[in-house]
C-alpha cells in the first residue's frame, strides 16, 4: 500500500513488536527464533502446548514508502522480508532427528497494522502457524499463517 506524504511516517529507529506463535508443535522438539545468520534466541522445548516467540523489528520507509523491516531477526532482502522459526538440530537440539526451519513472511505487515499497533503500547502484532507438517515433524519451509494473517492482538505484552 501507498502511503501519503502527509501521513506520519516511523523514524528508522521505531520498533514494532511482533509474537509468532507456533501452533499445536511436536512435543519433544526445541523450537528456537533464528537470529542473524546463525545465533538462536528464545530457545522452547515443545510439550504439544502452543509455543510463542516475542521479538522487536526496526521499522522505516523504503523508497517506495512501503514498510521495511531491518534488525537481527529479520532475513531476505528488502521486498521480501521473513523471519525463521528454527526447530530441532537448527534450534541446537543436537541428538533431534529433525533438522527444519519455518520461513514467516513479513511482506503483508501494511503501514495500517504498523500505524495502529504503534499508537496502543498494549498490543502487537502477531502471527501463527501450525507446528506440525504433514508428516507429523515440525513445520518448515514458507508456512501459511493461520487465521488471515498477521493480526493485532492487544493483551498485556509478555
Amino acid at each position: 500500500m501507498k502511503r501519503s506524504r502527509n501521513t506520519s511516517m516511523p523514524k528508522a529507529e521505531t520498533y514494532l513488536p511482533l509474537r509468532i506463535t507456533v501452533v499445536n508443535p511436536p512435543a519433544g522438539v526445541v523450537f528456537a527464533l533464528q537470529r542473524g545468520k546463525s545465533e538462536l534466541e528464545t530457545s522452547a522445548m515443545a510439550s504439544g502446548n502452543d509455543l510463542s516467540f516475542d521479538f522487536s523489528v526496526r521499522v522505516g520507509a523504503r523508497e517506495d514508502e512501503s514498510p521495511n523491516f531491518l534488525g537481527p531477526f529479520v532475513q531476505g532482502p528488502r521486498v521480501g522480508r521473513f523471519v525463521y522459526v528454527n526447530s530441532g538440530t537448527l534450534a541446537g537440539q543436537a541428538a533431534s532427528c529433525w533438522t527444519r526451519r519455518a520461513k514467516i513472511g513479513l511482506k503483508e505487515i501494511g503501514w495500517d497494522l504498523v500505524d495502529r499497533v504503534l499508537a496502543d503500547s498494549s498490543s502487537l502484532l502477531e502471527a501463527k502457524f501450525a507446528g506440525k507438517a504433514g508428516d507429523g515433524g515440525p513445520a518448515c519451509a514458507t508456512v501459511r499463517l493461520l487465521g488471515g494473517g498477521w493480526t493485532i492482538n492487544a493483551q498485556t505484552l509478555k
